[in-house]
C-alpha cells in the first residue's frame, strides 16, 4: 500500500495489489476505505470460507446494508462505529498473532 508521485495509490485487498485513481487530497481517505475494505473482506471470507465474486458480492451487500442503517436513524451511528473498530482491532489482532507466529517459527523471537 504505497503511494507514487501521479494521481493514483496503490492498495492492497486480500494480498492482491491495485492501482486506482487518487486526487492527492484524497489519498488518506481512500487508503482508509481501502483498509476497511481489505479487514471486512478478510472478516467475510473467513466466517463464510468464500471467496472470488461470492465474496466481493457478500461484502458489497453488507457494506451496503451498514450504509442504508445509518442513513435510516444516525443516531446509530456511534454503536455502528464502535462494531467497525471492534472488528478492524480483531482483524489487526489476528494479522499480529500470525506474524508473531511466523517469526517465532523462523527463530527471531
Amino acid at each position: 500500500m504505497s503511494t507514487n508521485t501521479t494521481n493514483t495509490l496503490d492498495i492492497k485487498l486480500l494480498g492482491k495489489e491495485y492501482r486506482v485513481a487518487c486526487a492527492p487530497d484524497d489519498r488518506e481517505a481512500l487508503q482508509a476505505a481501502a483498509n476497511f475494505l481489505d479487514a471486512k473482506l478478510a472478516e467475510i471470507a473467513e466466517l463464510t470460507r468464500s471467496s472470488g465474486e461470492r465474496l466481493a458480492v457478500m461484502v458489497a451487500l453488507n457494506i451496503s446494508h451498514e450504509l442504508l442503517a445509518l442513513r435510516q436513524s444516525p443516531d446509530k451511528a456511534i454503536a455502528v462505529d464502535a462494531e467497525v473498530a471492534r472488528r478492524r482491532i480483531k482483524s489487526i489482532e489476528a494479522r499480529l498473532d500470525t506474524a508473531l507466529a511466523e517469526h517465532k517459527q523462523d527463530g527471531l523471537f
